[in-house]
């Protein structure tokens, strides 16, 4: 898998994924990213940021109707702020320093991130590669949908690929961020709307997980 991400580094370039000022920001983004497009999630964001900065403390100092109008072009308004809420709320208890909660749960910090409300298996995964440093492969749509094309079957869901795909030791943390980055310009290039796979430099690469 490092040699398709190395490929891919090659002809496409860095993406610098994922474009944030803050790792507040990036969690914020990545709760108002589920199940809508990058658009709507990028209004919501704009909004906090006018009125928060993603400061911590005035993240959580919102008022539930408040939060809840701010992030309202991200749909799921009521589920996606509870999810905000909560989270900061738990990530007070740690000054907001992402390597206090690592040194508190080490490898069960995903285990952890998942009782949290709205934290699924992929924004979990997100937060473990962009903000608590732990690289992980991230089994988005767009990961199982190029995987799919690249020869790898029966990937239906999120899991389906994630318990099939580990990243090794040869990806540093700087990899695993730009591989997904990657992947998902290569997604939206070629894999959004209408399947177009064939124009892609991939097309005849074939793929072996193991």
């Amino acid at each position: 898998m490092y040699e398709l991400y190395q490929m891919m580094l090659q002809q496409m370039g860095p993406t610098g994924w994922w474009p944030a000022d803050s790792k507040n920001e990036i969690i914020c983004e990545a709760i108002l990213i589920q199940n809508t497009n990058a658009e709507n999630a990028e209004r919501a964001t704009a909004n906090l940021r006018i009125q928060t900065a993603f400061d911590g403390n005035a993240l959580l100092d919102l008022p539930s109707a408040k939060l809840e109008n701010l992030i309202r072009p991200a749909g799921f308004f009521k589920n996606k702020g509870k999810a905000i809420h909560n989270f900061f709320a738990w990530y007070h208890q740690f000054n907001y320093q992402p390597e206090l909660v690592v040194q508190r749960f080490g490898k069960d910090l995903r285990k952890k991130l998942l009782t949290l409300h709205g934290i699924g298996n992929e924004t979990a995964d997100v937060l473990l590669t962009y903000v608590f440093d732990q690289p992980t492969f991230i089994s988005d749509k767009y990961a199982r949908s190029l995987f799919t094309h690249l020869g790898i079957k029966g990937l239906k869901d999120y899991q389906s690929l994630a318990r099939r795909c580990q990243l090794t030791v040869a990806f540093s943390l700087a990899d695993a961020q730009e591989f997904h980055g990657l992947i998902d310009e290569i997604g939206k290039k070629y894999l959004r709307r209408t399947d177009h796979f064939a124009d892609s430099f991939l097309d005849d690469y074939q793929l072996i997980l193991h």
